[in-house]
């Protein structure tokens, strides 16, 4: 059914727990692929041992480059990306299948209701505490809990995981690796199958996954991708949320510009940014070794994609 992409960079237990939740609470057969970066704790060789496809490099090359490596080898007409740190319930798949029905030909962005231990301000999960992670983790009490649990769809929003067309990836070249290691990255997304023509996006309220909320980015350098963002398409990411992805709640698509534009106060900030060395900045600063870091050879052991 689905190509499910998943990077993964040291953190094998919860690998291994997202992984045996998409095969014991899956009602379809779906693709499973993981980027490994680095796989110093042993990643490589449980993949290898679960006959998991998998690609690898030698360090941490960030989520956008794991991602676009990863997606080469997908061959479901759809991608849905997650994050190693995820727990997928009982009729995750189904709720997004049927979600995703109606859209076959039509550019789409749907995502799953996330479930966090944590309260975060963010109003699009539910909070209920579960564990933080695989040694804490409150399987039986999360299955009960998510049997209750009743969330409406949310249309004009989106967030991770999240699903869409293959070939809609491919068009507009997956994640830009500006944007390494990752943050902001979603939202370049956004904006760029925004450009290709998609108005529909939404998370699907009957698809839960629990969210370990392990903050594996805070164990890398974070780039300024505000700033990359704002230089790059000449509108802020809260303005383009606002404006632009959140009116396609009840706002027609024919209605919707084509190209979001910023106005006066944005094209002066970008001006400003402007001075300074985004992104290539960010890049030298996170990882000034980055092409050493990119493996188009062999993993460790074995043939790098894990066949």
């Amino acid at each position: 059914m689905f190509s499910i992409l998943i990077p993964t960079w040291n953190n094998l237990p919860y690998l291994k727990l997202c992984i045996e939740s998409i095969r014991r609470h899956s009602a379809f057969e779906h693709e499973i692929i993981v980027h490994v970066n680095e796989g110093a704790d042993g990643t490589i060789e449980w993949l290898r041992a679960e006959g998991i496809r998998h690609t690898w490099s030698p360090g941490n090359v960030g989520v956008c480059l794991a991602m676009n490596d990863a997606a080469r080898l997908a061959t479901r007409d759809w991608i849905l990306f997650m994050n190693d740190d995820m727990y997928c319930l009982p009729g995750w798949d189904v709720a997004l299948e049927e979600a995703s029905r109606p859209f076959a030909d039509t550019p789409v962005y749907l995502a799953a209701h996330l479930i966090e231990p944590r309260d975060t301000g963010n109003e699009l999960v539910s909070v209920a505490d579960f564990g933080a992670d695989p040694a804490t983790f409150d399987e039986r009490g999360l299955l009960a809990y998510a049997q209750r649990l009743k969330v409406a769809d949310r249309s004009g929003v989106a967030s991770q995981p999240m699903l869409t067309q293959r070939r809609l990836w491919h068009m507009v070249g997956g994640y830009s690796i500006e944007f390494g290691p990752g943050m902001s990255s979603d939202d370049d997304f956004l904006m760029k199958i925004w450009l290709a023509g998609c108005r529909v996006f939404r998370i699907v309220g009957a698809g839960h996954m629990y969210h370990f909320a392990c903050a594996t980015t805070s164990r890398v350098r974070r780039n300024k991708g505000g700033r990359t963002f704002i230089l790059k398409w000449g509108v802020s990411q809260q303005d383009f949320m606002r404006d632009f992805v959140r009116k396609t709640a009840d706002t027609p698509a024919a209605a919707l510009p084509n190209v979001p534009q910023g106005g006066y106060a944005r094209r002066f900030k970008r001006a400003v940014y402007a001075f300074g060395r985004y992104p290539t900045g960010d890049l030298d600063a996170w990882e000034p070794n980055l092409p050493a870091q990119i493996a188009l050879g062999t993993a460790p052991g074995g043939n790098r994609e894990g066949e």
